[in-house]
């Protein structure tokens, strides 16, 4: 019960998201996540951040469910979105998806026109009724995703004929296109140069004025740039979560402190 307290008091019990109770992940034999509770609120950016290989990405995957594509991948325990259970087997995972997105390490648009990269979400879950409302669907998310001023006047060229930096911005036009109520993001600017991950960071700013966004990064400066909310995994746990400020300023846990301060990691 300790470490629900903990995480009950770093939260707006209010505003939450998605509440992670007692999860656990293995690989196989493979302990990868123990224990993790968490609260992740709503119109707030998370930040997971933590060593290589210490089941920040792991976690991050269970909240789309994203692991079940992995055969010998077990999660146990409750995640629950507004209060649902997301793991509940009448919950379609291809509709869980539409609704918590997801945004990868490397940009990965589809070989599709630039429409139709931010369209076919929208068509295979029946988000518009006519070519018209597909149009405007487009258009928002574009425009949503930052993107819309430098590709409108060439939708039908490739998506994968843009930079680094603009696939990027358009594979988060991709998911905010099925209008998803969170947005997970995994290391979005690692493949990206200074200039191109700036303009993501602005984004994720402006992202969060509309969802939960949730990203995963190695960058402690990115972290400490553009979340309110920080959790630090270490070793399969999570060491220690609350206001970005605090976790970077004076953090509780002696691990974390050896974290941020270089020490560890």
């Amino acid at each position: 019960m300790n470490d629900m307290s903990f995480v009950e008091r770093n939260v707006d019990t209010k505003n939450i998201k998605i509440a992670a109770k007692d999860v656990q992940v293995y690989y196989g034999d493979t302990h990868a996540i123990k224990d993790v509770n968490v609260n992740i609120e709503d119109k707030t950016v998370t930040a997971f951040i933590g060593p290589s290989g210490c089941g920040k990405s792991t976690f991050l995957r269970c909240l789309n469910r994203m692991n079940d594509t992995i055969d010998v991948c077990r999660v146990k325990g409750d995640i629950l979105l507004d209060g649902e259970d997301i793991y509940d087997k009448k919950v379609d995972p291809v509709q869980l998806r539409a609704k918590v997105g997801m945004v990868f390490q490397k940009p990965n648009p589809f070989p599709k026109s630039i429409y139709d990269n931010v369209a076919y979400g929208p068509r295979i879950h029946g988000l518009a009724k006519n070519k018209a409302e597909l149009d405007e669907i487009v258009e928002k998310s574009l425009r949503r995703g930052a993107i819309w001023d430098e590709v409108k006047d060439r939708l039908d060229a490739p998506g994968t004929g843009l930079s680094g930096g603009q696939q990027q911005r358009l594979c988060i036009a991709r998911a905010v296109a099925t209008e998803p109520e969170v947005l997970l993001m995994d290391e979005p600017c690692s493949a990206l140069d200074p200039i191109a991950t700036a303009q993501v960071e602005e984004l994720i700013d402006e992202l969060r004025e509309r969802y939960s966004v949730i990203i995963v990064t190695h960058s402690m400066q990115q972290a400490a740039r553009v979340s309110q909310k920080t959790a630090f995994f270490h070793l399969g746990n999570l060491v220690e979560f609350g206001e970005t400020g605090q976790i970077f300023t004076n953090p509780e846990d002696p691990r974390t402190e050896s974290y941020i301060t270089g020490r560890i990691g």
